[in-house]
């Protein structure tokens, strides 16, 4: 991991593996993360699943804090602002790497999912083959350079991948309604910010897509979209320490006041005031 910019309150990531460059997949220790964190939140380009052997913490994602426990994991998405807050007993080890490392298309589908629960406690039944499958990484990643393959690595994430099972991501079993919605949502909230946008462009009727989106996480599609969009504002505005009005023009709003209305309305509290209760949660 490498720091490529600082703002007053957000570490910028990107991935840069020290020891093999080029590699897509790196592991580092729970000790080695106390090393280098100090505190404070950060955002990375790359994903971070962790996994506890023992010991207890909390971790911060996205503005929610979650209790960690053994034999749990931890899933951070690109994008996702984090924190680690109380990691001083935990022992386990996390896996670093970039979108493309996992080389089937069934788990490529699943580390692109914008829904990703962010902690979940791994079944007893399933420990023994996901610990399995994490030690057999682990051995490969730190393979000495005559015996290093950069493949074998993402073969084996796969397999980690694809036995961990994270919670509220089997694309195999949601409606390709939902995945379809799902996908453009992630790539034109931006823009776009009717739910009968999205209707028109996947050729169904309002009712038939808010049913099928609503069939999955409890919402309709309208209200799906709008939490997209407030949690992306919310990141801007607390990390990124962006005005009301820029983070109008970064998401699409024409102007600042519509934007004000929008999160008002969304959240209860006026942009500004959100910012500032962020500030001092911060501290």
């Amino acid at each position: 991991m490498v720091e490529t910019g600082h703002v007053s309150v957000i570490r910028q990531m990107t991935y840069q593996p020290a020891e093999r460059p080029g590699a897509a997949v790196e592991t580092m220790t729970f000790d080695r993360l106390r090393e280098l964190n100090d505190g404070g939140t950060q955002r990375a380009d790359f994903h971070v699943l962790a996994l506890l052997d023992a010991g207890s913490g909390s971790v911060t994602v996205d503005f929610l804090r979650h209790p960690l426990e053994e034999r749990s994991a931890v899933w951070i998405p690109p994008g996702a602002v984090h924190r680690w807050d109380d990691v001083a007993g935990v022992a386990g080890h996390l896996v670093l790497f970039v979108p493309t490392a996992p080389v089937t298309h069934a788990t490529r589908e699943l580390v692109a999912s914008p829904d990703l629960a962010a902690h979940w406690r791994v079944p007893d039944a399933d420990w023994p083959f996901v610990a399995t499958a994490r030690d057999h990484l682990l051995v490969e990643a730190s393979a000495p350079p005559e015996n290093f393959s950069a493949e074998l690595p993402q073969i084996l994430l796969s397999a980690l991948v694809a036995r961990l099972r994270p919670t509220h991501s089997d694309a195999g079993s949601l409606p390709p309604l939902f995945l379809s919605f799902r996908s453009d949502v992630e790539a034109h909230f931006r823009e776009h910010h009717d739910a009968g946008y999205y209707a028109r462009a996947l050729g169904y009727a309002p009712r038939t897509l808010s049913r099928a989106v609503q069939q999955v996480t409890g919402r309709t599609a309208k209200a799906y979209l709008v939490d997209r969009i407030v949690l992306e504002a919310k990141r801007l505005l607390a990390h990124d320490r962006l005005t009301a009005a820029r983070c109008a023009a970064v998401l699409g709003f024409p102007d600042a006041s519509n934007f004000s209305v929008f999160f008002r309305q969304a959240t209860g509290t006026r942009p500004g005031a959100w910012q500032a209760a962020a500030a001092v949660t911060e501290r």
